[in-house]
């Protein structure tokens, strides 16, 4: 039983990104082949200058923040992140654990918080709870907006028009769009987030599954379509009914 609950923990954190914003290198490094040894995918950031960088492309279920970094520190770096709009789950790290501590980064919008030193296992802990709460977006795994419905779990796309079977690219191409309706999102954030920053993937690749979703789209009779914004990247908008 516990190897199996191991093994499903491990296949829920797989298409799950996170980025780690410390200082500290040899300490992020070692917490990143820990979490990628579960199934995680990770990036890195030294730097509270870089900090901005790297969350505005909007790609990451979850961030792990330093309090403490150069340039600018994580209370900084937080306020930013909400003042700006992105609602990404955040656990705070960081050594000073007294408690007007944590509640000043729990008041900035952090979702956790963990003091120095954690055992990497409880970090996990802490990261599975984070990813049973609701999010906004996600119902066990289905998307709806518009007539259209994105299933994760059966890997199907729907409205009352019919349904159609998607592949697993499919399905996180789609689902990356449905999490962001209305925003641009860039080839750079769709090659990243879809197939990972570890892998060598052709830029053309963007426009040919671009292509796989639009006539999966138009074969449901779905009233989304993905737009192109010329020298940016593409845009999911719903369209509206004409009027009589």
């Amino acid at each position: 039983m516990a190897d199996t609950e191991e093994e499903d923990s491990r296949k829920g954190s797989e298409k799950m990104r996170l980025l780690i914003i410390e200082d500290d290198v040899e300490l992020s490094e070692a917490v990143a082949v820990s979490l990628k040894a579960e199934g995680y995918q990770v990036d890195l950031c030294h730097s509270g200058a870089d900090a901005a960088y790297y969350y505005e492309k909007n790609i990451y279920d979850a961030v792990l923040l330093d309090r403490m970094l150069p340039e600018k520190d994580g209370i900084e770096i937080l306020n930013d992140m909400r003042t700006d709009g992105y609602e990404v789950p955040v656990i705070m790290i960081t050594a000073l654990g007294n408690v007007d501590d944590r509640i000043g980064g729990l008041d900035a919008g952090a979702d956790d918080y963990l003091a120095k030193p954690f055992s990497v296992s409880e970090l996990q802990a802490r990261l599975r709870a984070l990813f049973r709460r609701p999010r906004k977006m996600e119902n066990a795994g289905n998307h709806s907006l518009g007539n259209t419905t994105l299933s994760m779990g059966r890997l199907q796309l729907e409205s009352r028009q019919g349904c159609v079977t998607l592949s697993k690219k499919e399905a996180a191409f789609l689902e990356f769009f449905f999490r962001h309706p209305g925003q641009i999102l860039q080839r750079e954030q769709i090659l990243v987030r879809v197939w990972g920053t570890d892998k060598f993937v052709e830029d053309g690749n963007v426009d040919t599954y671009i292509h796989f979703v639009r006539r999966r789209l138009s074969a449901v009779g779905s009233n989304l379509v993905i737009k192109n914004v010329h020298g940016v990247g593409y845009r999911l908008e719903e369209l509206q009914a004409k009027r009589e």
